[in-house]
């Protein structure tokens, strides 16, 4: 069994709702079980300011699937939220990213593992860090990481 954390995020309809469903239907995945999961946090978007803020979390799942089949799986969960993938860091009703995978590194046209921009966001680090503090990325702990972002545009959400 390979560990894999996964990134969520979600910013249109209900997206803590949208968050707690992706986490049932993450743990649904064929040959997969998911151990846990980060609280939710409220952030600003990235790129496109004219969006409502995300909710984003992390999960962990322990699986059997290979990283593009997990891959596969995740895709496959957006689209039954109805992902729309019109523009670059738009709006969307869920974004399951694949951020680490078992110390895999690939460079494939679909995927790239370690998540190539994870360490440069806030919104993907804090709830990282709560699931898996001592998780090394580039020489530095996912918590240390969390804790150096000189700004922190992330808030835990209280619902």
């Amino acid at each position: 069994m390979a560990t894999a954390f996964i990134g969520l995020g979600s910013n249109l309809g209900e997206p803590a709702n949208q968050l707690t469903q992706a986490f049932q239907a993450l743990n649904r995945i064929p040959l997969t079980r998911l151990t846990e999961t980060s609280p939710l946090y409220r952030s600003a978007p990235v790129g496109p300011q004219d969006q409502p803020d995300f909710v984003n979390a992390a999960a962990t799942l322990v699986t059997r699937l290979s990283p593009l089949a997990l891959l596969d799986q995740l895709q496959a969960i957006e689209q039954a939220h109805r992902r729309v993938r019109a523009r670059h860091w738009g709006p969307r009703t869920l974004d399951l990213d694949l951020l680490w995978f078992e110390h895999q590194y690939m460079t494939h046209p679909r995927l790239r593992l370690p998540h190539p921009e994870m360490v440069h966001r806030a919104f993907v680090m804090i709830p990282l860090a709560d699931i898996a503090p001592t998780l090394m990325i580039d020489g530095e702990t996912a918590r240390r990481r969390a804790d150096n972002f000189p700004h922190q545009d992330v808030s835990l959400l209280i619902e």
